[in-house]
């Protein structure tokens, strides 16, 4: 399609945006203004007294604490317990949760040593102290016990985060020398998340923190992401991060949709934003895309809108260039290819946005392939006002009258102008019509110079400027007090309506 084509159609037609917003609003409604309860206890134990001490873990339970209440979970932070300390917390975590509404959110997070025997975790509190397998469930804390406080509460989602198979501290006890923590089955309405595999160690990390909580604070607060997604995107980075090495695990048996933040519910004028953004984007219209742009300069898809005209721009030229550059003989002296100096020359006065820019292409090629977009342009920089009405002007300092165009005459200017009687002034075609006539009347002139005919010719005023009484007498009115602009401004019918329209607005628009 010409660009030529596309100017035409942009003129005649307006964008058509359809809004959905019954189905939107739908689908975001929240039938309770309260927000469910979130409760989170986080544990963090580095200072180990009997086995090899932990840098990050109190650092990670730190910013997971902070992370967490972040997205709205009452979090109580317990680091470096013992295990009484750590037994007491979990006890007093599942009361919590039970004295909750059923539809609240447990979270338990743990970084610190944890360890496996016959197939059973158990976190190791800080003054753990053991010489013999058989007395871990005595001096350590089973993660089953985590789970039962848990689960005892019905409550509907259950998350538990393991930040816990760092390096075994009891290699060297028999019946301990298994690495990591065992695979454990998740409770109905439970996501299990591990910062690595089974029977796998992770990396306390070289930084303040491991990365894997480094990663899972990074994207918590990330809006509309659900739980499974989110730990799908933190096991690439920690994939990344530590060279393929660690890889983080989870399991679920969840009933419910979880997102540590819900989506942001898009207001009606966003979608209404959005809308006519797609709809101008689909027609790939460099003429809609560039009267888009001018509309709404501020909006969110400018940039967006930017890049497409300057596409759409490129394409053209390079279309044209392929269709219309001429054939040159063999032994022809070598020159400047036209088609390329016409590119160069729109680009030039595209990226300047001047008057004078646009003029230098347009003398150069008057009936150039871009003659359309660069008298639009020449235009708008011009009169500096929206394209859609060029008739309204703003109030400037009264001056002299017009002169009347030329086969014109003012035929002796009426006292007082009627609506719904002939106008009496003007050559004979304008003097035995009304004002009212002229409304579904065809342009006797372009309303804009240098418009082309199909744009103009054969077409009534009223489809352009969506005439009707009130809204004509309200651009009378303007020709009452400007006597320049507005007055010596091209009409449709010519100078001489334009004073039978002042007349008219000055005996109150009868």
């Amino acid at each position: 399609m010409s660009n030529k084509t596309r100017f035409h159609r942009a003129l005649l037609f307006l964008l058509p945006v359809l809004l959905l917003f019954s189905q939107a609003q739908q689908a975001w409604a929240d039938d309770d203004d309260t927000e469910d309860p979130r409760l989170a206890l986080v544990v963090g134990n580095s200072a180990y007294t009997h086995v090899t001490p932990l840098d990050n873990p109190k650092n990670d339970a730190a910013l997971m604490a902070e992370s967490l209440e972040a997205v709205g979970f009452d979090v109580m932070l317990v680091t470096d317990a013992t295990r009484d300390e750590l037994t007491r917390a979990i006890a007093d975590f599942g009361r919590k949760l039970r004295d909750a509404d059923d539809d609240a959110t447990g979270l338990f997070y743990y970084a610190g040593h944890g360890v496996q025997s016959f197939g059973a975790n158990f976190l190791l509190p800080v003054d753990v102290n053991l010489s013999d397998a058989a007395d871990l469930s005595l001096v350590a804390v089973p993660a089953q016990a985590l789970l039962r406080q848990m689960f005892s509460a019905r409550n509907q989602t259950n998350i538990v985060i393991l930040d816990a198979c760092r390096d075994n501290p009891f290699e060297s006890i028999p019946d301990l020398n298994e690495n990591g923590l065992a695979e454990m089955k998740a409770p109905r309405g439970t996501f299990l998340a591990y910062s690595t595999g089974p029977g796998e160690v992770a990396l306390d990390g070289v930084g303040a923190n491991s990365p894997f909580t480094g990663s899972l604070a990074r994207r918590m607060s990330t809006p509309g992401i659900p739980i499974e997604t989110l730990f799908k995107n933190v096991r690439l980075d920690v994939l990344e991060a530590t060279n393929g090495v660690q890889t983080p695990w989870d399991t679920s048996s969840m009933t419910a949709n979880f997102q540590f933040v819900p989506a942001v519910m898009p207001s009606p004028a966003e979608i209404q934003e959005r809308q006519l953004w797609e709809t101008v984007k689909l027609s790939k219209d460099p003429i809609q895309v560039m009267l888009y742009l001018r509309a709404n300069p501020d909006s969110r898809f400018a940039g967006e809108a930017r890049s497409l005209l300057q596409d759409l721009v490129s394409s053209e030229m390079k279309e044209t260039a392929s269709t219309s550059e001429p054939e040159v003989p063999a032994q022809a002296p070598v020159s400047v290819d036209p088609s390329d100096a016409e590119r160069e020359l729109i680009e030039a006065a595209r990226q300047a946005g001047t008057a004078e820019a646009y003029k230098n292409y347009l003398d150069t090629f008057p009936d150039g392939h871009f003659s359309e977009l660069a008298r639009l342009e020449l235009q708008t920089i011009e009169q500096n006002e929206p394209r859609t009405d060029p008739i309204s002007e703003p109030v400037v300092p009264v001056a002299p009258e017009p002169e009347v165009a030329a086969g014109e005459t003012d035929g002796g200017l009426p006292d007082v102008v009627a609506f719904n009687t002939p106008l009496g002034a003007g050559d004979p075609e304008l003097a035995t019509r009304s004002i009212s006539d002229l409304i579904s009347a065809s342009p006797r002139f372009p309303p804009i110079d240098g418009l082309p005919e199909a744009a103009w010719k054969d077409k009534t005023c009223a489809s352009c400027h969506q005439w009707e009484q009130a809204n004509l007498c309200t651009q009378a009115q303007t020709y009452m007090n400007d006597q320049t602009r507005a007055l010596t401004k091209e009409h449709p019918f010519g100078g001489v309506f334009k004073q039978l329209l002042r007349i008219w607005a000055e005996g109150g628009c009868q």
